[in-house]
């Protein structure tokens, strides 16, 4: 009898355990939808800022996303700011730094990239930035380079000239397209806001964070707005405006921050691989961008040469093993603005 027992008791206990694990399979699965959302929303954006390059000018949208993100979050947020302001002084010039790069340069430089390039390239390019984030971690972490590290780098560059040149890359001797280059520089400036985000790790919570560097932004760059195109805000504009204050800036990042609590770094960042994608499928429904041949094979080596990077983590040198880079580096745990 007493034997009886223990075996049911012991099946009870399997079948429980059995759906524990199946209700923290179907928990994952739905945290993954999070960055992926987050990914959607910032290919929208990108978008966005080809669109509105021909209904407001750069330092337009570029000050109204920021003055309208500090404005909607500082009812949230600004007690909080209050309480670590100590802090926020302390690291006035980190903080002003990190803002420069992810918000104020990062975003103007796409917003006048795209008035030049389609917005399926500001996509692929923007593909590169985990991998730029990877080789600017090398000298300032110390972490080994790795094959994956240089195979994906030759590959995607690659797949990147392949992409701008129309499938011919040796055009590109005689010069890169003005919009290409200030797209490229855009997202390095990025990549190595990602790398000082990390190395600098300034001690506040997430949102005082983000409230933090929207205020930094919107003062930045308000003379730019004044002394440059005041376009006022027009029901064409608007649209634009609320999806790059509001969900780009705001609702995307905390789907991130979500995600990257709830997943680890690696799973997260490697959503970021489909920005090309849904970039350029938006683009095609939206704005009616064709598609070329080139497209297909450049943006399939530039994103076959970031995946690459992140997932082949060999070192070069067997001596420098104990350097393989580590799923959780800066390079993997990307918050893009």
């Amino acid at each position: 009898m007493t034997q009886i027992i223990r075996s049911r008791l012991q099946l009870v206990s399997k079948i429980s355990g059995s759906c524990c694990m199946e209700q923290n399979d179907v928990m994952r699965l739905f945290y993954y939808l999070f960055p992926l959302t987050a990914v959607l929303i910032w290919s929208g954006n990108n978008v966005v800022g080809k669109i509105a390059a021909s209904e407001i000018a750069p330092e337009a949208i570029s000050f109204y996303r920021w003055a309208l993100a500090a404005l909607l979050l500082t009812p949230f947020c600004f007690k909080a700011a209050r309480r670590h302001w100590s802090v926020i002084r302390q690291h006035k010039l980190k903080l002003f730094i990190l803002t420069l790069l992810g918000m104020v340069i990062y975003q103007s430089l796409s917003y006048v990239a795209a008035h030049s390039i389609p917005a399926t390239n500001i996509g692929v390019i923007l593909a590169l930035t985990p991998l730029l984030t990877v080789l600017i971690s090398v000298p300032a972490f110390g972490i080994s380079v790795t094959w994956g590290i240089v195979c994906g780098v030759l590959i995607s560059f690659y797949g990147v000239a392949f992409f701008m040149s129309g499938g011919h890359p040796a055009t590109l001797l005689s010069g890169f397209g003005q919009g290409d280059i200030l797209m490229l520089v855009a997202t390095l400036s990025y990549a190595l806001y990602g790398v000082m985000v990390k190395y600098w790790k300034v001690p506040l919570p997430t949102w005082v964070f983000i409230y933090a560097q929207a205020v930094i932004a919107a003062c930045t760059l308000l003379p730019t707005f004044l002394l440059g195109s005041t376009d006022p805000i027009t029901p064409r504009s608007a649209p634009l405006i609320l999806y790059a204050g509001i969900l780009a800036s705001i609702l995307a990042p905390a789907l991130w921050v979500i995600a990257l609590n709830k997943l680890s770094a690696h799973n997260t960042a490697i959503f970021m691989n489909l920005m090309p994608v849904f970039t350029t499928l938006i683009a095609v429904v939206l704005l009616s961008e064709s598609l070329h041949s080139y497209h297909y094979v450049g943006g399939g080596l530039t994103l076959a040469g970031v995946i690459l990077s992140q997932s082949w983590h060999r070192p070069l040198r067997k001596k420098a093993a104990h350097g393989v880079p580590n799923p959780e580096h800066p390079a993997l745990n990307l918050n893009r603005s």
